[in-house]
């Protein structure tokens, strides 16, 4: 079975524990075949590992990154996929600059509370 793999050796190869694989497994994003208890990873789950665990680097959910393996095609054209992939990433930096700019509102609504907090310590009476 030459380019497959073990449960273990994935897991060492991306430095992710096995539990991690078989939560992925469990959600229906891995497919191994089986060999009694052993679990035997294609090639095809190796990619979909790889991309899960760069759109969680990127902060999609789970359901965005299924969708994304689900377009995968190993032996064609992955326009589709890429094409999605792509959207995903513009409204990802969409949400992160709107987010960004929720962040930097809430600074300044501390800092002019931290003013006011300050001004009125200093009005009270020793």
């Amino acid at each position: 079975m030459s380019g497959c793999y073990s449960i273990s050796e994935l897991a060492r190869e991306l430095d992710i524990t096995t539990r991690t694989i078989r939560f992925y497994e469990e959600h229906g994003m891995l497919a191994p075949e089986r060999r009694g208890q052993e679990r035997i990873y294609s090639p095809r789950d190796r990619v979909a590992l790889k991309l899960i665990l760069r759109g969680k680097r990127l902060g999609f959910s789970l359901a965005e990154c299924k969708e994304l393996i689900d377009l995968y095609q190993p032996d064609g054209s992955n326009r589709r996929q890429l094409e999605s992939f792509q959207r995903k990433i513009e409204e990802r930096r969409a949400q992160l600059q709107q987010q960004l700019l929720d962040i930097q509102q809430m600074q300044l609504e501390l800092d002019v509370a931290e003013q006011r907090c300050s001004q009125a310590l200093q009005e009270l009476p020793a």
